[in-house]
């Protein structure tokens, strides 16, 4: 018998699968790629893909893994152990250490990327899936992939939210209210951003200190993205880090400190997808270690060439930092200025830190605008003409930056996040191409 292939039954997605989207800093690239006729040139700022060239000491391992000193000269690339190759760890330890931090009770584990080691994280600190025990405290906005991880292990999380005011700082609510939000959800621990992402804001080590003493009073692990440490313009302040503090700032923080790093900004190598999670509590790393043994290891030949950097001179790696927030800082200020100068009544955030700038367009645009709309726009349809050239710029809308149940009250849904990762002549081209699909989009509106 035939079966009717119209009325068989069709496999199911779960319902995981059915409610995924893609990601904010993903969106105008996947849309774009779509797109049937494609403008000229596309510049994409919307994803912090860093486009120059990493460290020279990591350069030279890459362009000489057929080298007799590559372990990879026979062809042969087996499994690191699961903690990541010594010499890797000690390339980690190395930075820290030349950044002036102590590094003798520090636990390190390599990951693949600083996306894995995201999750770790929140397997490490939150209650048990599916419930909302321990959740882990974020400031808002902040960097879409926690609440996409958290929403994939079943773990909860709750935000404080910071307002972005006319000048373009953002600013956290008072101690008082922080301490009535840890106090209603009881959070396993406080996730910090100190050089942000998506903001730009700097955490100087005062508001860090404040901050940690609040974990300790409430019993929480202190978590760190140190993915931009370094990265930071006013020349007046100082690194800024949880490894900066002691228990003689802080009584009672050590033991409870958990940071997230990664190769991918400061030593321009997003592709090698090499990151780890330093911490100074011995269990949380044997533990994190034995459950990170499912993804047996992170990439070996990643391992490798990020490895160059145990070798490599405290003066190197500070001068190589050095040269990281010089480019940034003209880029930055650049970009910043030029939008003031193409549209003034753009509010654009302070350029004090990491390397990305939130754009908020409420005193420019009509009632109703939605920040994802626009960026559809410029994906699949809007483009401009600048010196006879057709072009579209991507950004991230930043929506998702915000974890807020009232979507009419997000205030994502007037701001963007710009990536300084293209080239500076691209960079030049932002402003202007912001601006200009921003007033032909409106005008059509």
């Amino acid at each position: 018998m035939i079966m009717d292939k119209s009325v068989m039954n069709k496999p199911v997605l779960s319902a995981h699968f059915k409610s995924r989207k893609p990601s904010d800093v993903r969106l105008a690239q996947i849309k774009f790629e779509e797109r049937k006729v494609k403008p000229e040139k596309v510049v994409n700022v919307a994803i912090g893909n860093v486009s120059l060239p990493t460290n020279l000491a990591m350069q030279k391992r890459m362009f000489e893994l057929n080298s007799p000193e590559s372990p990879f000269v026979d062809g042969v690339i087996r499994y690191s152990t699961t903690a990541g190759t010594i010499e890797a760890q000690e390339a980690f330890r190395n930075i820290l250490k030349s950044e002036g931090f102590d590094t003798e009770k520090l636990y390190i584990q390599i990951t693949e990327g600083g996306s894995a080691a995201m999750e770790l994280l929140l397997l490490g600190v939150c209650g048990p899936a599916g419930t909302d025990e321990k959740p882990l405290m974020m400031i808002d906005p902040t960097y879409t992939n926690y609440v996409s991880f958290a929403e994939r292990i079943g773990r909860k999380t709750v935000t404080i939210t910071r307002h972005m005011g006319e000048d373009g700082k953002f600013t956290l609510p008072d101690i008082g209210e922080i301490e009535e939000v840890i106090r209603a959800n009881n959070p396993g621990a406080l996730l910090v951003i100190p050089y942000d992402n998506p903001t730009g804001q700097f955490y100087t080590k005062d508001l860090i200190k404040e901050l940690a003493e609040l974990c300790v009073k409430y019993n929480m692990w202190l978590a760190s993205d140190e993915a931009y440490r370094g990265l930071y313009y006013d020349r007046d302040e100082e690194l800024s880090s949880i490894w900066g503090l002691s228990d003689k700032d802080v009584p009672g923080i050590e033991g409870r400190r958990i940071s997230i790093e990664t190769t991918s900004k400061i030593w321009n190598a997003c592709g090698l997808r090499i990151g780890a999670v330093i911490t100074d509590n011995k269990e949380f790393n044997k533990r994190s270690v034995a459950e990170y043994t499912a993804n047996l290891c992170a990439n070996s030949i990643g391992q490798y060439i990020f490895g160059a950097l145990a070798h490599e001179s405290e003066e190197s790696i500070l001068e190589w930092c050095k040269q990281q927030r010089n480019y940034y800082r003209e880029q930055i200020l650049k970009v910043y200025n030029g939008l003031k100068a193409e549209e003034p009544a753009l509010i654009v955030s302070s350029p004090a830190a990491s390397i990305y700038s939130v754009i908020d367009v409420r005193n420019v645009v009509k009632p109703g605008f939605d920040s994802v709309e626009f960026v559809l726009y410029c994906a699949e349809r809007g483009s401009i003409e600048i010196d006879g050239v057709e072009m579209t710029l991507l950004v991230a809308p930043m929506k998702g930056f915000y974890n807020v149940e009232d979507e009419d009250n997000n205030p994502g849904k007037t701001q963007f996040r710009i990536s300084f990762v293209e080239s500076p002549e691209n960079m030049a081209l932002v402003p202007k191409l912001f601006v200009k699909l921003l007033r032909k989009y409106e005008e059509q509106r």
